[in-house]
């Protein structure tokens, strides 16, 4: 056996690829079940199939997917041009930052202008904690890697600080977590008796509307020529520096809106366990969906899942929470590992003998 390039990227095994690495991650779910001891088909299902057995799972996965797909949309632009943002953690948790003071300090207003002020205040916080990143890449050259993985470092002790300090509930007997939010910050809930708040619609919405940039618009064109190649993108006389400002803030600003679904939706209060790693998960949305909106919304169900199947494989089975880790990571894994088969093809050699009888050649 061995691997050949292909004279062209198969087109069949791009889509093919997640299937391959969803199979993969589930036969490897299985067998570390069994050697945890659990029985592997019954915490599979535990896993996969009873979080969303009934109305109210499925609700709750809707509540999970939210901040995953507006966080991957964001990503989406920034990747289609080989802009690396992985920064979209720090930007939700600074998002969630500074709008949960704004929350606070709106506690006792009264208005139609409240809750529109808040969902803009994560929306630009999260913007400006991409800006660093966008001002480093463009001033400095910076690699956007680096500077945003270690951006999401500072946003998270940020926010540590923040609720053993200042946004401290005085009522809270010392506890470190904010006062719960006034009714007026929060998000509308859809339906009596569920989770669900308008932000899965602004979501939604917002998948319509990159479906209809990158596939109808010269923003589009401009950013798939810039992810092919950043020199003919500006022969072409596109502006490089500003189109990654354009797609950083726009990045960073998905993020700081994903985290005011999350903190001014189910949560309703700043805490230190804010973040569940949803940026980061994000980036799995991204590359299984294909930076394809129906894709991206296909995957951040999946990844919306695992969350749900972690917290219900601790209930049912009695397993830790870094499970769901565990399990996005496989998850990742094997998706990479099956993308080299979009370049490259596994030859089976059916003589074992075919290479040690030909000649070794050699360059003179």
């Amino acid at each position: 056996m061995h691997i050949e390039k292909r004279l062209q990227d198969s087109r069949s095994m791009l889509y093919l690829s997640p299937l391959l690495a969803l199979v993969l991650t589930l036969l490897s779910g299985a067998l570390l079940f069994a050697l945890l001891g659990r029985p592997p088909l019954l915490s599979l299902y535990t896993f996969f199939i009873a979080p969303v057995s009934d109305l109210y799972g499925v609700s709750e996965l809707a509540v999970k997917v939210t901040p995953l797909l507006l966080c991957a949309i964001g990503l989406t632009l920034c990747f289609k041009a080989k802009i690396w943002n992985i920064g979209a953690e720090g930007q939700f948790v600074f998002g969630a930052l500074i709008g949960g003071a704004v929350s606070l300090q709106l506690a006792d207003s009264e208005g139609f202008w409240v809750l529109p002020v808040v969902i803009i205040s994560g929306a630009l916080a999260g913007l400006l904690w991409a800006a660093i990143a966008a001002l480093l890449l463009t001033r400095f050259h910076a690699n956007e890697i680096l500077t945003t993985i270690m951006l999401n470092y500072i946003a998270v002790n940020l926010l540590l600080w923040g609720v053993h300090g200042p946004l401290k509930d005085p009522d809270g007997f010392n506890f470190p977590e904010s006062a719960l939010f006034a009714p007026q910050t929060l998000l509308p809930i859809v339906f009596e008796g569920y989770r669900i708040s308008v932000a899965l619609f602004i979501a939604l919405l917002m998948l319509v509307v990159i479906w209809v940039i990158l596939s109808r618009t010269l923003l589009g064109f401009q950013l798939r020529v810039m992810g092919e190649n950043r020199t003919a993108a500006s022969f072409a006389g596109f502006n490089s520096k500003a189109l990654i400002w354009l797609l950083l803030l726009f990045s960073g600003a998905m993020a700081g809106m994903a985290a005011t679904s999350e903190v001014n939706g189910p949560v309703g209060q700043l805490i230190p366990t804010l973040s569940l790693g949803y940026g980061y998960a994000a980036i799995i949305v991204v590359f299984m969906g294909r930076m394809h909106p129906l894709g991206i919304l296909l995957a951040s169900m999946l990844l919306g899942l695992t969350y749900l199947g972690g917290e219900m494989a601790q209930i049912e089975l009695g397993l830790p929470k870094s499970i769901t880790g565990l399990f996005q990571g496989m998850l990742l894994f094997y998706l990479l590992a099956c993308d080299l088969l979009i370049s490259y093809r596994v030859i089976w050699n059916s003589n074992s003998r075919h290479f040690s009888s030909t000649p070794a050649t050699t360059n003179e």
